[in-house]
């Protein structure tokens, strides 16, 4: 029966019942939210005081940390690298499988003070020591792999004097290159190495950029000549002959770099590779007193021009040791007889030091043309005139220096 005047309809049934309904539903909603705050909160404190809990564990040193046990198993090489703390060492003997935890070297540590001055290079570890172990082995001189050391003047290859063999910059590389894993002793050879820098893209051996044009006009067994400063240098052992002269290369590049090259070279008229050039002549030339002097006679004999007419130069290409030239070898042609030719060789002639680097950057100043060792000593007499240099020369004949 239709109830369009309301006769049936009952207002206090109608009206509350969905009001009870609402207030239910808004009474449950606000519980559920209540229990999940609740939730969040005990969650957050727990997350918290765990942290907390843990974080003062590691600070008061009683956490627990994984370790070996024992003095390990595979040779593994690990190199130190300037300026490395023992929490630096500990990372990296760890990312090379040698302790379990850097925590385990870390705490090993702190009962050896030596742990705290362990210098740059190669070490010869094991893996899976234990932090004593590893600790041990590392204060240990023997585990550091040997530097190979750059003398100022060295050549590239052997030099012989009398009944004795200088070692030469690839024999030296040679010698670093040994490494000895698992009982089993390998090196790259002279040649292997000889080899990979003459035949070797010079970017890939890390000719720096100043001095790629000329490295690869350069005869190719001369052309790193030079490039590898006077210095000590961190050798990898085990790794490739490209590998190894590319690290050399590199680390010397950055010396150089130290010294003035590239930078310097702006204000000198003359290119950077020229200006290596220089240094080396410098080296060979003369001892460090008398570096600025020498290089003051190249820059002067350079802008007349005149021949440097160095002995060095040629007996750089006979591979001869003396100090004095016969008159047939000055008689010879070719790109480094200074004598015959104008200008600078075509590569270096050996490593220069940084002082003669220096000294290639600012010569002394005058205008000397001439020297000639005159003094047991090693020092060298200059002048200007030839009829000055005349009577220097008779004055180191007489004193014996040649």
């Amino acid at each position: 029966m239709s109830d369009d005047l309301g006769l049936f309809t009952d207002p206090e049934v109608d009206e509350r019942r969905p009001l009870k309904r609402d207030k239910s539903a808004r009474n449950k909603a606000k519980k559920r939210k209540k229990t999940i705050l609740w939730l969040v909160v005990a969650l957050v404190l727990a997350v918290g005081m765990g942290g907390a809990y843990y974080g003062y564990r590691e600070l008061r040193g009683i956490g627990s940390y994984d370790d070996y046990t024992g003095s390990g198993e595979a040779d593994a090489i690990v190199e130190v690298q300037d300026g490395d703390v023992v929490g630096k060492i500990a990372s990296t003997l760890y990312d090379n499988g040698v302790v379990a935890s850097a925590r385990a070297f870390i705490e090993a540590g702190k009962t050896d003070a030596r742990a705290t001055s362990i210098q740059p290079g190669f070490y010869l570890m094991k893996t899976k020591m234990s932090g004593e172990q590893a600790v041990a082995r590392m204060v240990d001189p023997k585990t550091r792999v040997p530097a190979v050391q750059i003398i100022g003047g060295l050549k590239l290859t052997d030099i012989k004097v009398g009944d004795k063999t200088v070692k030469g910059v690839y024999s030296k590389l040679a010698d670093a290159s040994c490494t000895e894993k698992d009982g089993a002793k390998k090196c790259l050879t002279v040649d292997e190495i000889k080899a990979a820098a003459e035949q070797t893209d010079p970017v890939a051996l890390g000719v720096p950029d100043w001095a790629l044009a000329d490295v690869k006009r350069a005869d190719p067994q001369f052309r790193l000549e030079g490039l590898i400063m006077r210095g000590v240098y961190q050798v990898k052992p085990g790794v490739s002959a490209v590998e190894l002269i590319r690290s050399v290369v590199v680390a010397s590049a950055q010396k150089l770099q130290g010294a003035g090259i590239p930078g310097g070279t702006v204000n000198t008229g003359f290119r950077p590779y020229e200006i290596l050039v220089m240094a080396s002549l410098i080296e060979k030339e003369a001892i460090e007193e008398d570096f600025a002097k020498v290089s003051q006679v190249i820059y002067n004999r350079l802008k007349k021009p005149m021949p440097l007419q160095f002995d060095s130069t040629i007996n750089y290409k006979n591979n001869q040791p003396h100090i004095r030239t016969s008159d047939a070898d000055r008689a010879a042609p070719g790109p480094y007889n200074t004598y015959i030719g104008q200008g600078l060789p075509p590569t270096p002639i050996g490593s220069p030091s940084q002082q003669a680097v220096a000294a290639a950057l600012k010569p002394e100043g005058g205008d000397i043309l001439y020297f000639v060792k005159c003094n047991t000593n090693g020092r060298s007499c200059f002048a200007t005139t030839f009829e000055e240099h005349n009577a220097n020369d008779q004055k180191a004949q007489r004193e014996g220096v040649y």
